[in-house]
């Protein structure tokens, strides 16, 4: 069992090497884009479903509360979190509606979008970047080694070179924090 463990950790680290080098790029253009949009009065909004719902989540509660530092609150919003509207909206235009119906009544031009999918192919995330669009949202797709649709959708793809959900997922929440991080001391200092 200690070999699984040193083999699981060693494979993470080699994952966060290769980002280090894949995604720097992506992730500095990301935080321009964010805080300046932050620093203009504008609100992020993040959308995924499983664990990358839970991602959305964890990303607008940093923004919310604080990553590290004392500051104002950033305006973010998980558009994973009202039950009422995912369940209402889900039943009366269907699932992949869930988060694109959201966006439609909630965001303004100048706003961004995070989606979040390991597959890159999530159709209520698609759908959700497609009405981000109309807005004249900036978008950001955080996928997995394939975009797929999203990559084509986004101004930004932060895309995990890895295949496996787990890795992804994991790669996500890193970037994630450092993107917190990042816009906190840009806004801060």
């Amino acid at each position: 069992m200690k070999q699984q463990i040193q083999d699981g950790l060693k494979t993470r680290a080699n994952i966060q090497l290769r980002m280090a080098e894949m995604l720097t790029d992506g992730i500095a253009s990301a935080v321009d884009m964010i805080g300046s949009a932050l620093e203009s009065g504008q609100t992020l909004f993040l959308c995924g479903n499983g664990g990358s719902a839970a991602d959305s989540q964890h990303i607008a509660a940093e923004m919310i509360g604080r990553f590290e530092r004392e500051r104002q609150s950033y305006p973010a919003i998980a558009l994973t979190t009202d039950t009422s509207a995912l369940t209402s909206i889900g039943n009366d235009y269907g699932f992949e509606n869930i988060f694109s119906r959201q966006i439609e009544g909630l965001a303004k031009q100048g706003d961004i979008l995070i989606g979040i999918s390991t597959s890159g192919g999530s159709k209520n995330v698609i759908k959700a970047m497609e009405m981000a669009k109309t807005k004249g949202m900036s978008i950001i797709a955080f996928t997995g080694a394939n975009p797929g649709v999203m990559g084509n959708l986004a101004d930004i793809t932060i895309a995990i070179p890895v295949e496996r959900t787990a890795l992804v997922q994991e790669g996500h929440i890193a970037v994630g924090h450092l993107l917190c991080e990042l816009v906190e001391t840009r806004l801060t200092t």
